[in-house]
């Protein structure tokens, strides 16, 4: 059974995803970005979002040392 951080944190991932899905599927196809400034900002936010997704994995290492007594 899932702890109520659990599913928010199994949530809140799979959202990142989503988004990092989608924004790339637009930029890939044409849709988001008109000029290179925007290109720039929309591959920046994925920069963003996939950074997210590292620090949530980082963090939980963290906390797998700290049970550990590490």
């Amino acid at each position: 059974m899932l702890t109520g951080a659990m599913m928010f944190e199994h949530e809140l991932r799979k959202l990142l995803k989503e988004a990092v899905e989608t924004k790339s599927d637009h930029l890939v196809k044409g849709g988001s970005a008109s000029d290179f400034p925007t290109y720039r900002h929309e591959v920046g936010y994925i920069a963003g979002l996939r950074m997210a997704l590292e620090l949530a994995d980082e963090a939980n290492r963290i906390c797998a040392r700290h049970e550990r007594g590490e």
